[in-house]
């Protein structure tokens, strides 16, 4: 048999069809991917402010983030894909935060927790980060001082429906 075929005027190799088939398959694996992905993120708490509380209280049975399949904190950036940034970034922080997001496994996505992680709050200052985003992306931003736990459950489900 030959190494060529003849698909609509177009020669292929064997090897180029079997590239594509390949690609296929993934593209076609990439939704129950991402699926899993979405009910299984494993979240690294940074916490620097009175938010924290707050995010205790979210990590509680009544709210249970079990739900959502985030209920599980890591405290190593190697086995977390979601930081919570929780509090006020401070200029000698920054570095810190970057080097935390550096160290996270890809795919990785981060939630600005309250009003101080999302534009540094009531502190307009030299030594104060105006909002994490000035040192790494952030998909979802929730509001408030601190941010009731409804409002942080919906923003954990803003950040699925983008997954």
């Amino acid at each position: 048999m030959s190494d060529k075929l003849l698909h609509s005027e177009v020669v292929v190799t064997r090897r180029d069809a079997a590239e594509g088939f390949l690609e296929r398959a993934i593209g076609k694996l990439q939704g129950p991917v991402n699926w899993g992905r979405k009910y299984s993120l494993f979240g690294y708490p940074f916490v620097t402010a009175c938010c924290g509380m707050e995010f205790m209280a979210v990590n509680s049975p009544r709210y249970d983030l079990g739900r959502f399949g985030a209920e599980f904190p890591r405290f190593s950036p190697r086995q977390a894909d979601l930081i919570w940034i929780v509090g006020t970034i401070s200029q000698k922080q920054a570095p810190i935060l970057r080097r935390v997001w550096e160290q996270m496994c890809e795919p990785k996505w981060a939630i600005a927790f309250g009003v101080c992680a999302s534009t540094g709050g009531f502190y307009d200052n030299y030594c104060t980060v105006q909002g994490a985003d000035e040192v790494i992306p952030i998909d979802v931003y929730i509001p408030g001082c601190p941010p009731r736990p409804e409002q942080v459950l919906d923003g954990l489900r803003m950040l699925q429906d983008k997954i």
